[in-house]
């Protein structure tokens, strides 16, 4: 499925952009989290931030579908 992925803060950093369109089988953010650290090394455990789909937060094993957006937020810092 084709899926819009917005990545932030640490995220962001270890990635190194900030938004990617990509093809996936994964069916849940947990899985795709899965499949993105597997390829760029990302290094958090999915209890060290959270996911968000279509701009709502959800559930690592909630159901993706074609042309979602999904945001992976590490806790912010700063004032």
């Amino acid at each position: 499925m084709n899926l819009t992925v917005f990545y932030f803060g640490l995220l962001a950093e270890r990635r190194g952009l900030s938004e990617e369109r990509l093809t996936t089988s994964a069916t849940t953010p947990a899985a795709l989290y899965a499949e993105l650290d597997a390829r760029h090394g990302l290094g958090l455990a999915t209890s060290d931030f959270r996911a968000a789909v279509n701009d709502e937060f959800v559930a690592w094993d909630h159901p993706l579908s074609e042309n979602d957006s999904v945001a992976l937020l590490p806790p912010m810092s700063g004032g």
